[in-house]
């Protein structure tokens, strides 16, 4: 590197420097053996300076370590040397865990030659026989601290330690005060020799996730053997080893997951109180929520794009039928247009025909031939179409008036012989149809013949008469109809059903045409009411006290209204005046009024039947 010129010196260039090459190179002796220990470690050069460093200042430390003579040495008890601080035993209270082993080595040579017995005897000093001297303690701390196992697990229940953990109360003012010195403290028990440091408020996330990722995952090596009740070595039998060695690994499961609890607590309660995190999670929200709005924001846009499509489409549907409806205006109109074209031109031909016969007088001779010919080209207006009639029309305007009868009559034989095929075609329809209601309404075996009109309506009486209820009913209605039939024939109650079912199945149309018939024989049958009847007792079942005035309903006038109720139902146009019509000597009023004082008699009837029923 060149030095910096000084005051009133100049720098002057002599001469180009060559272009740097690049030069492999291989390491050799001591530097190899350091390459494949950075390989092996996956650290940098400058990196293994730095732990060399260490190892120097470690040394050096070594050299100028002094020892701090524990002042209470000569009163312990060696009997209790397992609760004693063997790093202040040997004067390394201040070193502790720090401590190596030559520093060890050298604090128990120094003591060793101090407190020695042999020392102390040749001294004058009183001497205890046996293990009962305090030297006993020192020669229990080198044991321990000397064996890396057993100095391990005592400096897992280092006595010194603090095993606090902060409440959220305390680091609720100056957080990085008050737990940084907690996690560096527990940081002496984590396997990995790198610890992650809680850092600082402008610590960067990926700094801090760092950090809590590797506290939620803490692997600690510390252990609790040291606490150990019993010593297997003191046990007597292959047995009793065992059962202690399966209760001290109880008690050190249980120690190791109460000082796991112990970190996971001090983790949760830093993570909680963190102001990083409050911070880091405010943003996240943020983040979160503005990304919710843009998403709500192009949801929006997204529907206002397919409502504006949807638009286009109903605008776009909208002029396509309001074109199509244009059109087929234009073509309905195009069409009627035509049809009142082809409608004049009809009449057009048809006035020329009947212009054309009326010259020719019909092509009759006298007058009933005349008239009979003129229905016959009445016929012809009516059955022929435009063509047959202009072809028909210039047959009679260039031929003579023989060419033009021979055509005209020749057209006619043509229209009739049509017409008397349609008829019969008609004709045969009908008979077909009249057959299928013929074997329709015949029913099942012999029973099923024979039912006339009376029988018909005599079962619309029976099954007016018993309504749906009734027991044996079918039966009920068949004797009926055998005691009051004319046709004498024998009705079982399973022709009787057959009959019912198939008038179900008619037209509704004719079903009335039925009804109205029945009503028609009925109304003859009673149309001649006497007008004074003296032994007439008026109905004692519709007589009604709050009607006194109004003259008494006779059983012949309650028989006329009950049928025409049946026959006028309650769609019928106009159906209280056509009831009326039905019973002589009766207005339109007196009518509903009856009508109204049977259903309140019903309505009464039924309610009694309920409370009969209730008190039962």
């Amino acid at each position: 590197m060149l030095k910096e010129a000084l005051d009133g010196q100049v720098t002057v260039v002599c001469g180009a420097i060559a272009a740097s090459v690049q030069i492999q190179v291989e390491p050799v002796g001591r530097w190899f053996e350091a390459f494949l220990k950075r390989r092996s470690r996956n650290v940098s050069a400058s990196f293994q300076e730095l732990e060399e460093e260490e190892e120097l200042s470690e040394e050096s430390e070594d050299e100028e370590f002094q020892l701090e003579e524990y002042p209470l040495l000569k009163t312990l008890d060696p009997k209790d040397w397992k609760n004693q601080d063997h790093y202040a035993v040997l004067g390394l209270a201040h070193l502790r865990y720090k401590a190596t082993q030559k520093q060890i080595k050298a604090a128990h040579k120094a003591i060793v030659l101090k407190h020695h017995p042999d020392k102390r005897k040749a001294a004058g000093e009183q001497i205890v026989e046996g293990d009962n001297d305090y030297f006993t303690c020192i020669t229990k701390a080198i044991e321990t601290l000397s064996d890396p196992v057993r100095r391990r697990a005592f400096d897992s229940i280092d006595p010194t330690f603090d095993n606090a953990v902060p409440s959220k109360g305390e680091a609720k003012e100056n957080f990085f005060q008050v737990f940084t010195p907690v996690f560096e403290r527990n940081a002496r028990w984590s396997t990995k020799k790198h610890v992650p440091k809680l850092g600082d408020q402008d610590a960067s996330f990926e700094e801090v996730d760092n950090f809590y990722s590797f506290w939620y995952n803490f692997d600690s090596w510390r252990e609790f053997s040291y606490l150990d009740e019993e010593e297997k070595e003191k046990a007597e039998c292959r047995d009793e080893r065992r059962w202690i060695e399966k209760q001290n690994r109880a008690s050190r499961a249980q120690r190791k997951k109460e000082e796991m609890n112990r970190i996971r607590t001090l983790v949760d309660t830093a993570y909680s109180c963190d102001p990083r995190i409050k911070k880091f999670k405010e943003s996240e929200k943020a983040r979160k929520e503005s990304e919710k709005k843009a998403k709500a924001e192009a949801k929006k846009r997204e529907q206002e794009e397919r409502e504006r499509a949807r638009q286009a489409e109903m605008e776009a549907a909208r002029l396509a039928k309001e074109k199509e409806e244009e059109e087929a205006k234009q073509a309905a109109l195009l069409a009627k247009k035509e049809k009142d074209m082809q409608k004049k031109a009809i009449k057009k031909e048809r006035q020329k025909l009947r212009t054309t016969c009326k010259n020719w007088n019909y092509f009759a001779d006298n007058e009933a031939e005349s008239v009979k010919m003129m229905e016959e080209v009445e016929k012809l207006c009516d059955r022929l179409e435009l063509v047959s009639l202009q072809s028909l029309n210039e047959v009679l305007a260039s031929g003579n008036k023989e060419e033009s009868k021979a055509a005209l009559e020749k057209q006619v034989q043509e229209v009739n012989t049509l017409l008397q095929r349609e008829r019969e075609a008609e004709v045969q329809a009908q008979q077909a149809a009249r057959a299928a209601a013929e074997q329709a309404s015949g029913g099942g075996g012999a029973g099923g013949r024979g039912w006339n009109e009376d029988d018909l309506q005599l079962l619309i009486k029976a099954v007016n008469l018993f309504p749906a209820g009734t027991n044996a009913r079918w039966e009920v209605i068949a004797n009926y109809m055998n005691l009051h039939s004319t046709s004498g024939l024998r009705r079982t109650a399973k022709d009787v059903i057959n009959k019912a079912k198939n008038l179900q199945k008619l037209d509704p149309h004719q079903k009335e045409e039925i009804n109205k018939k029945a009503f028609e024989k009925f109304r003859k049958e009673h149309s001649a009411v006497p007008p004074t009847v003296d032994n007439a007792v008026p109905s004692e079942r519709f007589d009604t006290p709050a009607d006194a005035n109004a003259a008494a309903w006779t059983s012949e006038e309650q028989k006329l209204l009950e049928q025409a109720l049946k026959t006028y139902p309650v769609s019928t146009p106009e159906r209280w005046e056509k009831i009326a019509e039905a019973v002589p000597g009766r207005t339109k009023k007196d009518c509903m009024r009856r009508y109204k004082e049977l259903v309140e008699l019903v309505k009464a009837k039924k309610a009694a039947q309920d409370a009969a029923k209730t008190k039962k």
